[in-house]
């Protein structure tokens, strides 16, 4: 890659296609128990040992019949009880039936459940209010959800809170994972402080990696905080030597503008190289992308909406094609009626914070006020961003825009 210096922006399109075409997914393989599982990428293929369910069941607490037999009474005598682990297995007289609860394994024989509010019961047995069964009514069959050497998830899947209990009715223990992506960050800048000391003048508190973390965890990696650090470039090169070692990636917060303290580009330069650093994007035009000796970079604006934006919209694909999650999907784009106009220029493709609803089955959407890149408010209040192409102008009541929904991770 060579640095990318030269006047002008790049669009967003182009830069994620370039991140895109230099990251390898990891190749590191982990085995583990199934309850440590939640997150991570699944390595090869999860095939099914068993059929679900492993036997014909009961969809309903009722009486377990034989169609002959109920052609011959309605009234039927009661052989004995099947339930859920204890199923009925003695000798089944002809006419009778069986009472049967739901999941409990259907006797042999079996070819219709009657559920209990369609009977009663007298001196002679269960009698039966609706005698006109189907066949196999009632009845879950073998291999009815998954069959015997299916596959249930594909090599790249990120397992959910919904896969796990999924993959435990298989009776499965452990699974092949990859290793999760280690991504090392900090905050840069004199200006930053801790949370819960005091403010000097012209000092702010470091919300970024309040941001930050939640996010890389949110998109299945590990997160290494390494803290605020000031702008001194000895103190800054010793960070980044150590960030490269502890991880696969390496994200600042800050220090990537034209500031005369912002030193990060020079650092990067002397200990990798630098892809590209300006982008066609608002909020987030100063993001960085390249790499150290041992790790990828990125550098995410210090404002806090563009940090969170650039990470969200940036850095998300590149780390799910990292972790090699080969399903992840970018968020869809849906067209909206605006319900108020948006300020905008051309030159940079702008994501606009706004909140959808749904008005008479058309979305509709309005900002959520300030759009400044430092006024996170917006942000907490947001549940979509409007996506204002990069050649477009203002935005009048009425007119149709682009919005993305958020997607989990920034929930």
């Amino acid at each position: 890659m060579g640095c990318c210096d030269s006047p002008g922006l790049m669009p967003i399109e182009q830069a994620l296609e370039t991140m895109l075409a230099n990251i390898k997914p990891i190749q590191t393989t982990l085995k583990l128990p199934l309850a440590d599982a939640l997150g991570y990428v699944l390595a090869k293929e999860l095939l099914s040992p068993i059929f679900v369910p492993p036997f014909d069941n009961s969809a309903m607490d009722g009486y377990a019949i034989r169609l002959a037999d109920l052609q011959q009474s309605t009234t039927l005598p009661l052989a004995g009880k099947s339930f859920a682990g204890l199923p009925f297995e003695g000798p089944w007289p002809a006419n009778s039936c069986v009472r049967i609860m739901t999941g409990a394994k259907i006797p042999a024989g079996c070819d219709a459940v009657i559920m209990q509010e369609q009977t009663t019961e007298n001196e002679n047995g269960i009698c039966f209010l609706q005698p006109n069964a189907k066949p196999q009514q009632n009845i879950r069959p073998t291999g009815d959800d998954i069959k015997q050497g299916d596959v249930v998830l594909h090599k790249g899947a990120r397992l959910t809170s919904r896969d796990i209990p999924m993959i435990a009715t298989l009776g499965i223990s452990h699974v092949t994972v990859f290793r999760k992506p280690k991504v090392a960050f900090f905050s840069t800048g004199d200006e930053l402080k801790p949370l819960g000391e005091p403010l000097a003048e012209g000092q702010i508190y470091d919300s970024n990696r309040y941001g930050i973390k939640p996010l890389i965890e949110n998109f299945g990696c590990e997160a290494v905080d390494l803290g605020i650090i000031a702008d001194c470039p000895a103190t800054l090169k010793a960070t980044f030597d150590k960030a490269q070692h502890l991880a696969d990636v390496v994200i600042t917060s800050g220090g990537v503008s034209v500031g005369e303290a912002d030193y990060t580009k020079d650092i990067l330069q002397e200990l990798g190289e630098i892809g590209f650093w300006k982008l066609a994007i608002k909020p987030g035009k100063p993001f960085a992308f390249g790499t150290l000796d041992h790790a990828w970079f990125c550098g995410l604006p210090g404002n806090p909406v563009s940090a969170v934006l650039t990470l969200y919209v940036l850095v998300q694909p590149m780390l799910a094609k990292l972790a090699g999650h080969t399903q992840w999907k970018a968020p869809e784009s849906i067209p909206a009626i605006t319900k108020n106009a948006f300020k905008k220029s051309p030159g940079r493709t702008d994501y606009q914070r706004g909140i959808y609803t749904i008005e008479n089955g058309q979305f509709v959407v309005e900002t959520t006020g300030n759009q400044s890149s430092g006024a996170f408010r917006s942000m907490s209040l947001a549940n979509c961003f409007v996506v204002l192409e990069q050649d477009r102008g203002r935005v009048e009541v009425g007119e149709t825009v682009n919005i993305q929904l958020f997607n989990p991770s920034l929930y």
